[in-house]
């Protein structure tokens, strides 16, 4: 047996190896990690046989996964999403969950295979699963989450990860007769009320001012260790009482939601729980058995082909009867007809409870697989597929042109603005005062209604569409300005507008003045960063109030611009980031050189080399005070003296090791 390096050695460098692979072929990591286990499993190559520690690791990535979603956890998200949540989420799961049984009986005249009806209601709640992550990864990419089917998707998800906690909870009564089974779920009833009451009314009040004192350390190792105490801390809570680790990991991050921090735990997380639970979907990709898979193919491909056309209609005749479109209906059914993560997780459960023999485990896992394995592909071309089967598609699709092209043809030296959100609205209300004209591409059908009923010039598009952009009169327009939030959406935009018409100004919003270069790079004309552009607005108006000319304000402006925000660029951070600013963006720290420090007789050259940390400012104590300091400019002939308080700029990492080296004591 394989020691716990060799063990380790094997499952990093296979899991490495798959996830290359995969994302070569421009598919999910997940895939990746579960033809990792495939090849390693004891099954197989037999490099990584059953391994203790490895499932260990594995059970931690499900609490880590479901912390994250516990983290997610909006109760005025899902208000807003109710309808989609609680109806159409609600009738899928359940729905596919009861058409299982029928389906399993059905079954019988096929294959020699008899499951009793909790069996198969267990299964149906596996089989009612999606892929989140390979959902949304891949309607992300073709920026559809906005659309109609889209929203669909996203609320079908959110009711399926939050169910999952349910059924962990109500499987393992199934089999038990109908007043036992009541006892059962009441009891677990009544241990969810209990943790909760303990956790969100007690352990709320306590846990935000333990977070506030950790917080207060500015320790992000600390910090993190806090995290990792109470995640675990909470799941073992609930596994002593009879509940599930999951579910406690669930409301440890439906507890931390609600506090400051949750930004900054999500951010924390997210490496490790990314391999943890990669490790989980090795160990799913081990348990399969190739030799009881072949002999029972008939029973994966039967399996396959049986759950994706089910869970089809049932998705895309719920999405027709929640009143979606026949092509909306239709993308909606194939972005949700594979399996999902949590799938796996219910059938390891069924599993453990011996209802069901390794063969059909084993052709069940295998058609799970495969599934997963296709999904990217049918999101991909679910335009094609759903062209296909929908008659009046084309003509819709065209209609749809054809209301953008007679919006614009009416224009020439028109603006088109990409994206109708707060930005695109306030610059279209500006434009209408100048008698400017425009036209506005939004992908979210609710909003252009309303828009264009209050007389906006806006039409349902996506911007980054050729035909869309083409439509909207691209090559008689004087300028096109994108509004997006998401970087790469705005990128892919810059150059679908820059292959239609080259040189043509696009002006860009970005968050902040780490995203200027690399949006001028790929054609922007110029980038406003919103975050830099607020403060320097707010620095104007406090100028005017305290009675600076407005001449010398507006050259203030203009200076800033001018030099690219030069003086603006960093911030000093606070451990409490209300805007989630991320760890790239370049940040101010102040150092300050003392007595026998390595620092002290140093310069600009010799810090940039060291560190790589840029010097901001410099303030230098005027000779014979104690507390008055002159501020100098931060040239490359200056050298740094004792008591100079240095403003470095730059990465945190930079930061750190900058100030490392300056403070180092001389022996």
């Amino acid at each position: 047996m394989p020691s716990i390096l060799q063990t380790a050695l094997i499952l990093l460098a296979s899991a490495l190896a798959g996830v290359l692979i995969i994302r070569a072929s421009k598919l999910p990591p997940i895939l990746g990690y579960l033809l990792a286990g495939l090849v390693i499993g004891p099954n197989a190559t037999a490099l990584a046989a059953d391994s203790t520690m490895l499932k260990n690791f594995a059970e931690f990535g499900v609490v880590f996964l479901m912390f994250s979603i516990g983290l997610e956890f909006n109760l005025s998200k899902l208000k807003s999403m109710k309808s989609i949540v609680f109806g159409f989420g609600a009738s899928q799961v359940f729905l596919t969950m009861f058409l299982t049984i029928p389906a399993g009986y059905l079954l019988r005249f096929f294959l020699p295979l008899s499951l009793p009806w909790h069996v198969l209601f267990a299964l149906g709640g596996a089989l009612a699963m999606s892929s989140t992550a390979i959902v949304i990864k891949g309607l992300a990419e073709k920026f559809e989450l906005d659309t109609p089917h889209g929203k669909n998707v996203v609320g079908v998800l959110i009711f399926q990860d939050l169910v999952v906690i349910f059924l962990l909870i109500l499987i393992p009564s199934l089999d038990k007769n109908s007043g036992d089974m009541a006892v059962a779920l009441s009891l677990a009833g009544v241990k969810i009320t209990v943790a909760l009451l303990l956790i969100f009314v007690v352990g709320k009040s306590i846990f935000s001012s333990w977070f506030k004192l950790v917080a207060s350390m500015k320790s992000q190792e600390l910090f993190m260790l806090n995290v990792l105490l109470v995640v675990i801390g909470v799941s073992a809570i609930t596994e002593y009482i009879g509940l599930s680790m999951a579910l406690g990991a669930f409301m440890a991050g439906m507890l931390i939601a609600e506090t400051p921090y949750r930004f900054q735990v999500e951010e924390g997380i997210e490496s490790f729980r990314d391999i943890l639970l990669g490790l989980f979907f090795i160990s799913i990709g081990m348990l399969v058995d190739f030799h009881v898979v072949f002999n029972h193919f008939h029973l994966v491909i039967f399996l396959f082909f049986g759950a994706l056309i089910l869970k089809f209609v049932i998705v895309a005749g719920l999405a027709k009867r929640f009143g979606a479109s026949s092509a909306e209906a239709i993308r909606t059914g194939i972005c949700l007809t594979q399996a999902g993560e949590f799938g796996f997780v219910l059938i390891q459960q069924i599993d453990q409870l011996d209802w069901i023999v390794p063969s059909v485990s084993q052709s069940v896992i295998a058609a799970m697989l495969l599934s997963m394995m296709l999904a990217p592909v049918l999101i991909q071309f679910n335009d094609k597929i759903t062209l296909r089967f929908v008659r009046n598609e084309w003509f819709n699709q065209s209609l749809n042109l054809t209301k953008i092209a007679s919006q614009s043809l009416k224009n020439s030296d028109h603006v088109i603005i990409c994206g109708f959100g707060i930005s695109g609205q306030q610059l279209a209300t500006i434009l209408e005062q100048e008698q400017i004209k425009y036209i506005a591409l939004d992908a979210d059908p609710d909003r252009v209604s309303d828009a264009s009923q209050a007389g906006k010039s806006v039409v349902y598009g996506a911007s980054q569409s050729k035909n869309h952009l083409i439509a909207a009169g691209i090559v008689r327009a004087k300028a096109v300005v994108i509004t997006f939030q998401n970087i790469n959406e705005t990128i892919k935009v810059i150059q679908q507008v820059e292959l239609l018409h080259p040189g043509i100004p696009i002006i860009v919003r970005a968050t902040d003045e780490t995203e200027v270069e690399k949006l001028e790079l790929v054609g922007a004309t110029q980038v406003i960063p919103e975050k830099t552009e607020g403060g320097l607005m707010l620095s104007a108006q406090v100028l005017t109030v305290v009675g600076v000319p407005i001449k010398r304000v507006i050259r203030r402006v203009t200076q800033a611009r001018e030099n690219r925000y030069g003086a603006l660029k960093g911030f000093f951070p606070s451990f409490e980031n209300d805007d989630s600013e991320t760890t790239n963006s370049s940040r101010l720290h102040s150092v300050k050189l003392k007595a026998n420090t390595q620092g002290v007789g140093k310069n600009l050259d010799w810090l940039q080399k060291e560190s790589g940390a840029d010097l901001h400012a410099i303030r230098r104590k005027i000779s014979g005070s104690h507390s008055n300091y002159k501020n100098l400019a931060p040239d490359e002939s200056i050298t740094f003296q004792e008591e100079d308080i240095l403003t470095l700029l730059g990465s945190p990492d930079c930061l750190e090791k900058a100030e490392k080296r300056l403070l180092k004591i001389l022996v």
